[in-house]
């Protein structure tokens, strides 16, 4: 335990209804400020007692961090704080702006009207879904249905391996920068055009959508990181 954690720790009490929204909330913000590097083990019996709470409220604290993919559950390690790179989440956003287009360009013509509809449906449970975990699920369902009828197998599961592979990342920028509506403005967009048959402006619109969304994340990682080494 840091002294910047405990220090934190202090300071977040009062603000707090129940022991877990405490742990989490102090947690969280440890994590995202860098006060907790990464793969730095929690501990729960020394994070309980630095707490002042049960084992209960912190195992289920780290349970939701995970869903945000601030923490990660390794077997005989227990739980750590989540590897989250600058570096990583360019390398994947790269390879999605590299395949996606080519998944999307393959399977557009072949859409038909019912896919559409699940399309839009998608976009419509993401503008009311509050759950991170959950809206990263739906982004993946939503892509895959653009590209399911591309005809390429191998294709599209290297395409839903970086799709899962930036689930992670997409959770974690939510946590971190919170929900942004221009995302869900693009998913619009782009369903639109696909709507219209505009190939060319679909592949355009798809490949601009993975590459702002990298650009606002790792903007904030490498900042989070010179931070954490100055």
């Amino acid at each position: 335990m840091t002294t910047d954690l405990t220090r934190l720790v202090e300071t977040t009490r009062p603000r707090f209804r129940t022991a877990t929204e405490f742990v989490e909330a102090t947690l969280r913000a440890a994590i995202l400020d860098g006060v907790l590097a990464a793969g730095a083990p929690l501990r729960q019996e020394e994070l309980a007692a630095a707490f002042g709470v049960s084992r209960m409220p912190v195992r289920e604290a780290l349970r939701q961090l995970e869903a945000t993919a601030l923490v990660e559950f390794h077997p005989h390690r227990g739980a750590v704080v989540a590897e989250i790179s600058a570096e990583d989440a360019a390398d994947i956003s790269a390879i999605r702006a590299a395949i996606e287009p080519q998944a999307l360009r393959l399977s557009l013509p072949h859409l038909e009207k019912a896919d559409f509809d699940r399309a839009a449906e998608l976009i419509a449970e993401m503008d009311a879904e509050k759950d991170f975990g959950r809206m990263g699920e739906l982004n993946r369902r939503l892509h895959m249905t653009l590209y399911a009828r591309a005809g390429r197998p191998r294709l599209l599961t290297l395409v839903e391996q970086h799709l899962a592979a930036a689930d992670r990342y997409l959770r974690f920028q939510f946590t971190a920068l919170g929900y942004h509506p221009q995302s869900q403005d693009e998913h619009y967009a782009l369903l639109g055009a696909c709507r219209a048959g505009e190939l060319e402006q679909a592949c355009q619109l798809l490949t601009e959508h993975v590459l702002y969304a990298e650009t606002r994340l790792t903007a904030f990682l490498r900042e989070r990181e010179t931070t954490a080494q100055d």
